[in-house]
């Protein structure tokens, strides 16, 4: 798997994932602070963030393809941009796993005698 597929997994990531921490934000501020303004901030960053989850979507289905993920990890993996925060730390352990299988797989073989 090129490292450029989970470059790009963990850009979305982190987009969808403050897009969505502000979406709240903006929420919060709209229905419960009723501030003024709130309205249009909170429309453009759901719009920003349902476009760009949809992205989302097919990187981390395209990532766990290739990683050849089980569906129960799979749907995860595709959920966690919908629920504040979890992108952050999803994100963090699926970049740590695969780190370490490409290391493992990168390490030359040792000859045994």
């Amino acid at each position: 798997m090129k490292k450029s597929v989970l470059t790009r997994y963990r850009v979305m990531a982190y987009v969808t994932g403050v897009l969505l921490v502000l979406l709240c934000l903006g929420m919060i501020a709209k229905y419960a602070l009723t501030m003024d303004g709130a309205d249009g901030f909170t429309r453009v960053v759901a719009i920003a963030h349902g476009w760009l989850y949809v992205v989302y979507l097919v990187f981390a289905f395209d990532l766990g393809a290739k990683a050849k993920w089980k569906v129960g990890k799979q749907l995860w993996v595709l959920i966690a941009g919908t629920i504040p925060t979890a992108a952050f730390f999803v994100e963090r352990k699926i970049s740590r796993e695969l780190e370490a299988k490409a290391a493992q797989g990168a390490a030359p073989a040792v000859a045994k005698a």
